[in-house]
C-alpha cells in the first residue's frame, strides 16, 4: 500500500512488495533446487530462523509457497514448502538475475549454476521476444505508461 493506503498502480512496485527483500527470491531459488524443510533453507541460506519463518509466512501468504504435511519416522508432523504454479513462472526473474550477475558480475571461478534446456541439454538466454517470436534487443526496449491507447491491443 502507498501512504494513503492504496494499491500501487505500478506492477513492478505491486511485485517488490512481495519479492523486495533481500531472502524471497533465495528461499524460491531453492524451492526450486528441491529444498522443501525449513531446516534445510536454514542450512542451505545461513538465515535466522525467526527471518525464515517471516519470509516463508510471507510467501505462502502471497501465494508463491504452498505448505504440505510430512513426518519422518520417530519424529513430529512438519511442514514442507513448495512452489505453486505463480511461484514457478519467477524461474523467469531468477534465470534473468542470474545472468545478469554471470555477464555483469561474473565469479573467477565462472557460474555457479548453468541455464539449460530440460529437454534438449543445450544453453538457455532470457530475451524479449515480441508477440511474432521474434527475438528483439534490449535497446529497443521502451516503458510507456499505460493510457487506453497504449493498453489496447493492436
Amino acid at each position: 500500500m502507498d501512504v494513503d493506503g492504496n494499491e500501487p498502480t505500478c506492477s513492478i512496485e505491486r511485485s517488490l512488495q512481495i519479492l523486495g527483500e533481500r531472502w524471497t527470491l533465495l528461499i524460491l531459488r531453492d524451492a526450486f533446487r528441491g529444498l522443501h524443510r525449513f531446516a534445510d533453507f536454514r542450512r542451505s541460506l545461513g538465515i535466522a530462523p525467526n527471518l525464515l519463518s517471516t519470509r516463508l509466512r510471507t510467501l505462502v501468504d502471497a501465494g508463491l509457497l504452498e505448505t504440505r504435511g510430512y513426518q519422518e519416522p520417530g519424529s513430529r508432523a512438519r511442514v514442507g514448502y513448495h512452489p505453486t504454479p505463480s511461484a514457478m513462472r519467477l524461474r523467469l526473474i531468477l534465470a534473468a538475475l542470474q545472468q545478469w550477475g554471470d555477464e555483469e558480475r561474473p565469479r573467477p571461478a565462472g557460474p555457479s549454476s548453468l541455464r539449460r534446456s530440460r529437454t534438449t541439454g543445450r544453453p538457455l538466454r532470457v530475451a524479449l521476444v515480441d508477440e511474432t517470436g521474434t527475438e528483439v534487443p534490449l535497446d529497443d526496449l521502451t516503458f510507456l505508461a499505460a493510457t487506453p491507447e497504449v493498453s489496447r491491443p493492436a
